[in-house]
């Protein structure tokens, strides 16, 4: 899994994700804190790693902001709720404590834990990913964005991103975001909500 390509501005995708990262870059600079922490969630092909990219460009705060997708935390093709445990752990409550946090990059082809990563407490963090939002990452989350996009378009972009590597575990991975849907209702725990054609 990977990010998307990027698009000529004309795109109404490009101007939708265009548009919600200048409102959530807004939203940070409100919060007045050095730093803070926004969660992105969606379901598979929505445009959250397009969104987290454009909103790390469009950053308001001095220094450097902290990037984590989950696509480097899920275990693999079933991982959905494991890579979201692995986040909450390692990263959102260290950086909640002020502590040092640190994750390891699941490496895909070769399905196994790769090189470390360090999270510094002193600095504002994104966190991109399906199944990002619940109960218990909600509370450590400033900013929370779900995207809602049709299945139709969200596949599509999933499918011209990652191809045939994805095409066999497209309904295996939906499984995991329709529970997450049900079990952690993350539209009601976003503080914005973004519609991505």
């Amino acid at each position: 899994m990977s990010s998307a390509p990027s698009r000529s501005s004309s795109d109404p995708v490009t101007a939708a994700l265009s548009a919600a990262a200048t409102s959530l870059a807004s939203r940070v600079t409100a919060l007045g804190a050095t730093n803070p922490v926004v969660l992105i969630d969606g379901r598979s092909g929505a445009g959250k790693s397009s969104l987290a990219r454009l909103l790390v460009a469009a950053w308001p705060l001095r220094g450097r902001v902290q990037l984590v997708a989950l696509d480097s935390l899920y275990p693999g093709w079933d991982g959905l709720e494991a890579g979201v445990t692995t986040a909450l752990d390692a990263v959102l409550i260290p950086h909640a404590r002020g502590m040092l946090g640190v994750w390891q990059r699941w490496d895909w082809p070769t399905e196994q834990l790769a090189e470390a990563h360090a999270i510094d407490p002193a600095l504002p963090l994104i966190i991109e990913g399906s199944g990002l939002l619940t109960a218990r990452t909600a509370r450590l989350g400033d900013v929370r964005v779900w995207l809602e996009s049709p299945e139709r378009s969200r596949r599509h972009r999933a499918l011209d991103r990652d191809g045939d590597t994805y095409r066999p575990h497209w309904q295996r991975w939906a499984a995991q975001e329709v529970a997450h849907l049900e079990r952690d209702r993350p539209r009601e725990l976003a503080t914005h909500v973004f519609d991505v054609p």
